[in-house]
């Protein structure tokens, strides 16, 4: 146990300084449990250089495992030294526009049904595993491999959205001169192009498209709000903005749907499917999301409607 703090000390810190002041204990006493662990497992698990302190290839597959397993531990024993017995909240992470156009309904039929388990939601706009100490999240990714349980909730489906007033202005153009007469709204991947995912998708439709101009945002929920309330066409989800295409608000003047090899996952540790609260709640999204859109019982498909309208 004293090999494994320490390395997670200094692994967290890159330092044997900081990392011995943050245990309270010596530099030496640092160097030889980290050794010891090194010798454990027969591997190097820090490269030391003049530039500084890096964890080996062993040393990032091992700092994650040990940091959860350590904070799981802290937080166990705080629960039995304050006999408080309640669970600990469960923290997942979801892609916001998939929080705020489809989860936020989901999840609060989940606490109607399940309100002793306590949840911690949190969002950010990044493509693949958000960085953090989580117990699941749902990542928007390409299909990959990896040590974690992995289960797919849908693959993307994309097509042009726009409003029908915006549709007014274009009737009777083809896709192609479409595309190139209306202001285009991308949805920024991090750490790709500006306009991949038109560019690709005009490569699958054999069009030729100027991928460059035209309004971008973080997220596919702003750019479908901004084509709803003002002018533009969104390349999106027509599952995930199904509503929005049944009321109206959104048309799709083209049969033209591509898979764009984007989908949404759902990621947790194999060791964590023993906690009670973390199976359940891996059982409600699977047995939501395995369900087709449109299928949903009266009640509950007018429950969500008011949330997502209030959002």
């Amino acid at each position: 146990m004293n090999a494994l703090r320490a390395f997670e000390a200094v692994g967290r810190y890159l330092s044997f300084t900081a990392g011995a002041q943050a245990l309270t204990v010596t530099q030496s006493a640092m160097s030889r449990h980290v050794s010891s662990l090194e010798d454990l497992i027969g591997k190097p698990l820090f490269e030391r250089s003049a530039s500084g302190l890096r964890l080996t290839p062993a040393g990032e597959v091992l700092l994650p495992v040990v940091s959860k397993c350590l904070d799981r531990m802290e937080q166990t024993l705080n629960v039995v030294r304050n006999q408080d017995m309640e669970s600990r909240p469960l923290r997942v992470h979801i892609p916001p526009s998939l929080l705020y156009q489809t989860a936020l309904p989901l999840i609060h039929g989940f606490r109607r049904e399940h309100p002793e388990i306590r949840i911690d939601v949190s969002t950010s706009n990044v493509t693949g595993a958000p960085p953090g100490n989580l117990d699941m999240m749902i990542v928007f990714d390409r299909p990959n491999v990896g040590d974690m349980v992995t289960d797919l909730l849908w693959m993307v489906r994309v097509a042009p959205l726009c409003s029908p007033a915006t549709w007014e202005q274009h009737k009777g153009k083809s896709l192609e001169e479409f595309l190139n007469s209306a202001d285009l709204l991308h949805v920024k991947l991090e750490g790709e192009a500006r306009g991949l995912l038109w560019s690709s998708y005009a490569d699958q439709q054999r069009i030729a498209l100027d991928c460059t101009d035209g309004l971008a945002f973080d997220t596919a929920f702003s750019a479908v709000r901004y084509a709803i309330g003002a002018s533009g066409v969104v390349l999106a989800d027509i599952d995930m903005f199904a509503p929005e295409i049944a009321a109206g608000n959104l048309v799709m003047p083209f049969d033209a749907v591509a898979a764009d090899g984007y989908g949404y996952y759902l990621k947790l540790h194999a060791e964590d499917l023993s906690d009670p609260a973390i199976y359940l709640f891996r059982e409600w999204i699977i047995r939501h999301f395995a369900q087709p859109r449109g299928q949903e019982d009266t009640a509950e498909a007018e429950h969500k409607a008011q949330i997502v309208a209030k959002v």
